[in-house]
């Protein structure tokens, strides 16, 4: 008779509670023989399964389901301002981990269960929580440069419809979730207390305005306008991400999941080198197509991922040192990034690199955020940082310079200022040498076709670009993701090579092609060949090449990165000591002004 009156209860309270709703209420969290979800009991009343009005666990809510008394690893990151504790038993969070953590069977209700259940739960969260958004925090609830100002001042989330809300001042499940109504957002029936369209649930508590926070900038600033908040792309259901329908409407959902995330850190759906995969890949889950980046990192030279010894952390220092590693976070903010509609005069940074963090050229240690230029992202890692490796096979030959510095590659040393001459990256041309080669402007890919107008500065990209960069003429994504040619080059570039320093050259390219598909294309997307051949600058350059010897042999691709009495360096001429030999005990040297050299070659004293 008690239990029948205890069922007539919740019936009653259960229907009544139908009454003030539309559609359906409980959804899968009904489990009674008559509900939807995937697990069902034998009772007909559908609040049985959770609540019992007398005798329960004598928690909130009227708990009657048991509770879990698991220990949770719970989310962890470099860049948290809040942590997380053990949720308190019998309170919020908790009473949803007693289905929800799989450690207690559905059902197991007391003091008149445990009831017999059929059927399986699709998932469960577990133990493991690092994965999992976090909740439960350390009070009181500290600000960060990501969170709305309003949640550590006031307890206050800025959801105007105020359904996304502190618990007790904290983050806890039904925060997020209303455990009675499934359908509030009818593409994201996930017991949602508001909808997630473009991301409103989420904004509830992150902020996408510029905030600086204990030094700490937002890494979601300017969000709105960013490429992955307003793309219009379709995204295909097969995906599996939900109901909506574009990359703008799934917003944060495009990349991160709040629960069983892939990779932990950041909550990203997979680690942080292919969250990008599964719509930069050139597959079907967009509709139009994003440009397909992946397909470049399978060519022969490609920027290398993360790799056991250096991973890539949202927190880590920006010089990066002894952390060798290139993941798309790390050329690229996601959260601002933006398409490239037009390509601005150099060194400016692309609008696809948009809020990335560089290092200043200044000193090559002083952090830029953002980077406003181009270079400064790249010496994150090709300047002062250490342990930059040479023995990377995929990059090809890797010349040994007779003037060099400590560190031969810190490009920063190679582009200053006070370098004899570099190509100018880091500063404007200031060569007092006419450059009779220089062409007016680049040229295309075709080898043909006028590109860029040839200005006083140049991108490093300009040269380590992929081979068919659509900047320049072709279909493939712009930036040295991968190349065919080696050191990642947009175009060919052949280095020469000896049996031994002064020794027989084995890579000889005589009757020489100056065309697109010669051993000299990269250097011809900027320099005419044919002014190089006529001798214009240099009395002997015919004979060089006219005799098969690579560029490399003479003149370093950067600039010069030390200083030498014997090489003055005008004209970026230094020498390959894999090559060139010093003559007759003498050292290897070079005379501009007398249009002379001193060392052996080929077998050949000069």
């Amino acid at each position: 008779m008690k239990v029948r009156l205890l069922a007539l209860v919740m019936i009653a309270v259960s229907v009544g509670w139908s009454q003030t709703q539309t559609g359906d209420v409980l959804g899968a969290h009904d489990l009674s023989m008559s509900g939807t979800s995937h697990i069902q009991g034998s009772m007909s009343a559908a609040c049985l399964y959770c609540h019992v009005p007398h005798s329960g666990s004598g928690k909130s809510a009227l708990w009657g389901q048991t509770l879990s008394n698991q220990l949770y690893s719970t989310y962890v990151s470099s860049t948290a301002q809040n942590t997380t504790v053990q949720p308190p038993l019998g309170q919020d969070s908790s009473l949803c981990l007693s289905c929800h953590d799989g450690t207690v069977g559905v059902g197991q209700v007391t003091p008149y269960g445990p009831y017999i259940m059929h059927g399986n739960m699709p998932s469960t969260m577990g133990s493991q929580l690092q994965s999992s958004h976090p909740f439960s925090l350390q009070l009181p609830l500290k600000d960060a440069a990501s969170l709305v100002a309003s949640l550590a001042a006031n307890g206050t989330t800025a959801d105007p419809t105020k359904s996304v809300k502190l618990i007790k001042g904290n983050v806890e499940c039904s925060s997020c979730h209303n455990p009675h109504v499934q359908n509030t957002d009818k593409l994201s029936p996930n017991f949602l207390v508001r909808d997630n369209l473009k991301g409103a649930l989420c904004l509830a508590c992150h902020e996408t305005s510029p905030r600086t926070v204990n030094g700490h900038d937002n890494p979601l600033a300017t969000w709105p306008a960013g490429i992955h908040a307003t793309s219009g792309n379709m995204v295909n259901p097969v995906a599996g991400l939900g109901g909506y329908a574009t990359v703008a409407e799934f917003a944060c959902q495009s990349c991160h999941v709040s629960h069983n995330a892939g990779g932990s850190s950041g909550l990203l759906r997979a680690s942080n080198e292919t969250d990008c995969l599964a719509c930069h890949n050139g597959g079907s889950n967009l509709s139009p197509a994003a440009p397909n980046i992946f397909v470049e990192f399978a060519k022969q030279g490609a920027h290398p991922f993360s790799t056991n010894t250096g991973t890539h952390d949202a927190g880590e220092n920006v010089l990066l040192n002894q952390n060798r590693h290139a993941t798309c976070a790390d050329c690229h903010n996601s959260h601002t990034a933006n398409q490239v509609a037009s390509f601005p005069i150099p060194p400016a940074i692309r609008a696809s690199q948009n809020g990335v963090n560089g290092i200043s050229a200044a000193d090559g240690i002083t952090v830029q955020k953002p980077a406003t230029n181009q270079y400064e992202n790249c010496l994150r890692c090709h300047g002062t940082s250490t342990g930059k490796t040479t023995n990377v096979a995929m990059f090809g030959y890797l010349p040994v310079w007779v003037v060099t510095s400590i560190d031969p590659l810190n490009v920063l040393q190679q582009f200053t200022l006070t370098a004899t001459s570099s190509h100018p990256v880091t500063h404007d041309r200031t060569s007092p040498y006419t450059q009779p080669s220089l062409r007016p402007n680049m040229l295309n890919l075709d080898g043909v076709t006028p590109g860029r107008t040839m200005g006083v500065r140049i991108l490093c990209t300009d040269c380590h670009n992929a081979d068919d960069n659509r900047e320049f003429g072709g279909t493939g994504a712009n930036g040295p993701h991968g190349s065919q040619w080696s050191h990642i080059l947009e175009r060919r570039y052949e280095f020469s090579q000896a049996t031994a320093p002064g020794g027989t050259v084995t890579n000889l390219f005589p009757n020489p092609d100056l065309s697109v598909a010669g051993p000299y294309a990269m250097c011809a997307k900027c320099h005419d060949l044919n002014q190089v051949l006529n001798n214009t600058s240099f009395s002997g350059h015919a004979n060089h090449i006219n005799d098969g010897f690579s560029c490399s042999t003479c003149h370093t691709g950067h600039g010069m990165g030390g200083f030498s009495g014997s090489i003055s360096g005008e004209r970026l001429v230094n020498f390959d000591a894999g090559v060139v030999a010093a003559e007759s005990g003498m050292p290897i040297s070079y005379n501009r002004s007398k249009n002379s050299c001193s060392l052996v070659c080929h077998g050949h004293p000069h």
